[in-house]
C-alpha cells in the first residue's frame, strides 16, 4: 500500500494542464500539492458523483485533460458510472482510483469484499482503454508519465493507507475551500468561457 500524499506528488510531475478533481479523505491532500488551483475541481460533498462530473467535463471540453481521483466508496455509490464512461470512450478522461479499503471519511468503516474486489477488472470488462493496478509506489511513480500519455478513458487503481477521520462530522476542523461557484468560475476564466 502506499500513502495517498506520495501519489499526489508524483501525478503532479506529470500533470501538465490537465483539470483535475479529487475526493474521499485521501482527496483533500490534492490543495497543498496542486500547483494551479484555478483547474482544480472543488467537489465537496459529492461522495458518488464525482466520477460522473468528471465525466462530465471530460465531455463538455474535449480538448482538455480531465484527471479525476475517485475512492472507491464514493464510485461503489455509482458503479454504472464505468459503463457509462466506457460507451463513450472520451480519450481525455483519467479516472485514478484511490482504493483504501474503508470509508475513512465516515470512520473507517470497511468496504464490503475490499481485499477481493479488483475496480480495474471492473473497468476493463465495461470497455475502458486501458486499466492499471498498483501496490508499490515506485512501480507507480516510474509509469504515471507514461499512462497520461495514452488515449482514454484509463483507469488507474492506486492501494493506499487508509487515513480514517473519526472525529464527529460536526466537530472536526474545516479547512478553508472555495465554494463550487467559485470553482466554476476560476475555471470558466482559465478557459476563456465568458458567461
Amino acid at each position: 500500500m502506499i500513502e495517498a500524499v506520495d501519489i499526489f506528488n508524483a501525478f503532479q510531475e506529470h500533470r501538465g494542464d490537465a483539470i483535475v478533481t479529487a475526493t474521499g479523505r485521501a482527496g483533500r491532500h490534492w490543495k497543498n500539492i496542486s500547483t494551479n488551483p484555478n483547474r482544480d475541481i472543488v467537489l465537496g460533498g459529492a461522495m458518488g458523483h464525482t466520477a460522473s462530473a468528471a465525466f462530465g467535463l471530460a465531455v463538455g471540453l474535449p480538448d482538455e485533460k480531465v484527471v479525476l481521483f475517485d475512492a472507491e466508496g464514493s464510485l461503489l455509490m455509482s458503479l454504472g458510472v464505468i459503463a457509462t464512461v466506457a460507451g463513450k470512450k472520451p480519450e481525455n478522461f483519467f479516472h485514478i482510483l484511490l482504493d483504501n479499503e474503508s470509508y475513512a471519511t465516515t470512520g473507517g468503516q470497511p468496504v464490503p469484499n475490499a481485499e477481493q474486489i479488483n475496480y480495474a477488472e471492473m473497468a476493463r470488462g465495461a470497455g475502458y482503454a486501458s486499466t492499471h493496478e498498483f501496490t508499490d509506489l515506485e512501480d507507480f511513480v516510474t509509469n504515471i508519465g507514461s499512462i497520461l500519455d495514452e488515449t482514454g478513458p484509463v483507469f488507474v487503481s492506486v492501494k493506499i493507507f487508509a487515513e480514517v477521520e473519526n472525529a464527529p462530522i460536526a466537530m472536526r476542523v474545516r479547512e478553508p475551500a472555495r465554494s463550487r461557484a467559485e470553482t466554476i468560475r476560476d475555471l470558466r476564466a482559465e478557459l476563456g468561457i465568458s458567461d
